[in-house]
């Protein structure tokens, strides 16, 4: 007989008498190398095809549980795209042993927290509570995986429809510049392409979804092959195991769904678009499709966008917002993606100070030379070292203040799924960071030159709308 899923009557684990090895800690650095991170881990897969990490932190008396399910928008389809987004919003909505309410109410009284977020190829949750809670957390987080279809009913799906359609309305519709994301992925991607729609979908597809359409998608990627389970902070490994043991035992399996399927996106050429929107200053965004995450190139064109926009006395910043004072603001980064990745460059321009009026067309002209100048100065001459030690040296920081949190977004605990993700190894952390200490200012230089090129790329302009 099953045991009741109800975590207020267990009050004891089971102990296992053994576990799986923890990684192995990582040798001493020689003098004068970087320092190594050293995250223990034990890693092992429940006979339903879970896969399970878990990380001892006894900095602090809290636990986090982080699961990631393997699908994003890009397993969407077209006619049938937010998918991925609505279920991140049902999934908080209840489950067979969970009333509508409850989840949150539950964590709240004992003092925890939670959230999800959704991208193109994958869709997270997490759980924050007090050591104590940790049962509690595990109950709540199984039950969805488990037992979500009990309550999904028609009802419920078009409650939870509206509140993403207002969602869109508001980041989307009504949002200045908030077209211009949705209209560059489609620019940039081939129609039938994974990353062609938006995230969040579109209207029309989201209002056509039906509770059987929701269902299925389920079915389909909510199943435990499809996911992975990380639990961090003040834990005792082998009793956590037995933890989710318990709890997550009863979850059925079901087949790991195919790899996704990607037809080759290529531009060859420079595609101009102007959109009008009801902003006051124009905006440009170049982009360039780059190589995958963690592919060769990826790391260097991270440095790129460092060089160029990361931080007060980086090249472009320093010229447009600085000097000039012609920009609002700009931005550069590398947005890394399992099937691919995108280089976007952002600037904001506003009118010359004590200059003359200037339409907006000519100053995103003005802002446009001054990129490609910038841009065409790295394709013909390094970057110094010491920006590559100052790009270096941000990355290095960001990513150790990541590390001071086990939970949430970007702590630990995502970082450990997120490389189980990417590369199959959990413990990807040294790794990671090697990629930008071994690069050099040639590097940098070699990626402008080979995926930043003037004459293949999107330029999507955003103008005030005219009255």
């Amino acid at each position: 007989m099953r045991t009741p899923r109800d975590w207020r009557v267990i009050t004891s684990a089971a102990v296992l008498t053994a576990a799986t090895a923890l990684a192995a800690p990582a040798p001493a650095p020689a003098a004068g190398a970087a320092p190594s991170l050293d995250v223990r881990y034990t890693t092992f897969i429940l006979p339903n095809g879970l896969t399970v990490v878990l990380h001892e932190d006894r900095t602090l008396p809290i636990v986090t549980v982080n699961v990631w399910y393997h699908v994003g928008s890009g397993r969407e389809r077209p006619g049938r795209t937010g998918f991925a987004h609505l279920f991140e919003h049902l999934m908080f909505e209840g489950s067979k042993h969970v009333k509508e309410g409850e989840f949150d109410s539950l964590l709240e009284a004992a003092g925890g927290d939670n959230n999800g977020s959704t991208n193109t190829d994958r869709t997270n949750y997490w759980i924050n509570v007090p050591s104590s809670g940790l049962d509690l957390a595990l109950f709540l987080e199984s039950d969805r995986m488990g037992y979500l279809l009990d309550v999904v009913s028609p009802e419920l799906v078009d409650g939870q429809r509206d509140v993403v359609k207002n969602e869109r309305r508001q980041v989307v519709e009504n949002a200045p510049y908030g077209q211009a994301q949705v209209r560059l992925g489609e620019l940039l991607y081939p129609k039938g392409h994974p990353y062609h729609w938006p995230i969040i979908g579109y209207m029309e597809d989201l209002t056509a979804a039906s509770a059987e359409d929701v269902k299925d998608f389920f079915r389909t990627y909510y199943v435990p092959a499809n996911a992975s389970l990380v639990v961090a902070g003040d834990i005792d490994p082998v009793k956590t195991r037995a933890a989710v043991e318990r709890w997550f035992s009863d979850v059925k399996a079901g087949p790991k769904p195919d790899p996704v399927a990607a037809p080759p996106a290529t531009i060859d050429t420079v595609v101009r678009e102007t959109l009008e929107d009801r902003v006051q200053l124009p905006r440009l965004y170049l982009a360039w499709l780059t190589p995958k995450h963690f592919a060769p190139g990826d790391a260097d064109l991270d440095l790129v966008a460092r060089v160029l926009a990361g931080g007060k006395n980086s090249r472009l910043y320093k010229r447009l917002v600085y000097d000039m004072q012609i920009a609002q603001n700009v931005v550069a980064m590398q947005r890394s993606a399992a099937l691919g990745s995108q280089f976007v460059v952002v600037v904001t321009p506003k009118p010359r100070p004590g200059g003359p009026e200037t339409s907006p067309q000519a100053m995103i002209d003005e802002v446009r030379g001054i990129l490609d100048e910038e841009i065409d100065r790295l394709r013909r001459e390094p970057p110094t070292p010491r920006e590559v030690e100052r790009a270096v040296n941000q990355i290095e920081a960001e990513y150790y203040n990541a590390l001071e949190q086990v939970g949430g977004f970007g702590g630990k605990a995502d970082l450990l799924n997120s490389y189980l993700f990417a590369t199959g190894n959990p413990g990807y952390f040294n790794e990671d960071l090697a990629r930008y200490r071994a690069l050099s200012a040639r590097d940098v230089q070699a990626a402008v030159s080979t995926w930043l090129p003037a004459n293949r790329r999107v330029e999507l302009t955003v103008l005030p709308k005219k009255p």
